[in-house]
């Protein structure tokens, strides 16, 4: 398969939110990347339904939505009616994590796991046949153009060879940091979908940056 882009939103220009919008509908991504942020379980708040749902009215590209909030399980259903399509909550945040990823599968959703960058890939054993995408983070959540951490490079082989060894479809979605220098490597690393932010709306020609990052 090959590999999927989805520009994150927090970049955009939110003064021209739907022009940023038709720019990736119009553009080789894969995925609108959106981050719900609550203040809480990270040091920031980014938007919440009304803007989702605003996003959702104009994209035609599904919505990889990431949860960045204590209590994900509470708001399963009114993701899914502000138009999530994937749904990837922190593992750092569930209690009840095998329920969490029934609950948004039940209600229609791709259901995702996301990983803080200190947090161990082997956490992820008794769940990783169950759910089809793990997010690891590659800088401490919260904030966009921070640094890439280095280890993630380790983080996604080990993640590679537990999917391989359990069976699963499971796809692996680097979120932070992901730039021109490292892309490719993350690639070859065993990196399926790229979450590109600053990369992307920082560029003077954000859909030449899609359109670069898309190649190998």
């Amino acid at each position: 398969m090959a590999h999927l882009i989805a520009p994150s939103v927090l970049s955009a220009d939110f003064g021209n939110l739907r022009r940023d919008i038709e720019l990736i509908n119009n553009s080789e991504a894969d995925w609108f990347h959106i981050d719900i942020m609550d203040g809480v379980f990270v040091p920031n708040i980014s938007f919440g339904f009304p803007v989702l749902k605003a996003i959702q009215k104009h994209a035609k590209k599904p919505l990889d939505v990431h949860l960045m909030i204590v209590d994900p399980d509470r708001y399963t259903q009114t993701f899914k009616e502000a138009g999530a399509d994937i749904l990837t909550f922190h593992i750092e945040a569930c209690t009840h994590l095998h329920r969490c990823i029934q609950n948004i599968k039940q209600a229609g959703m791709k259901a995702g796991v996301a990983l803080n960058p200190h947090t161990p890939i082997h956490l992820l054993e008794d769940i990783i046949a169950d759910i089809d995408l793990v997010c690891l983070m590659s800088v401490n959540p919260g904030f966009g153009g921070q640094k890439f951490i280095e280890n993630t490079f380790h983080k996604i082989t080990a993640l590679k060879k537990l999917i391989t060894d359990k069976k699963s479809t499971a796809l692996i979605e680097i979120d932070g940091g992901v730039d021109f220098n490292n892309y490719n490597k993350l690639i070859s690393c065993g990196a399926d979908v790229l979450v590109a932010g600053n990369t992307v709306f920082g560029n003077e020609n954000p859909t030449n940056a899609i359109k670069q990052l898309k190649q190998l």
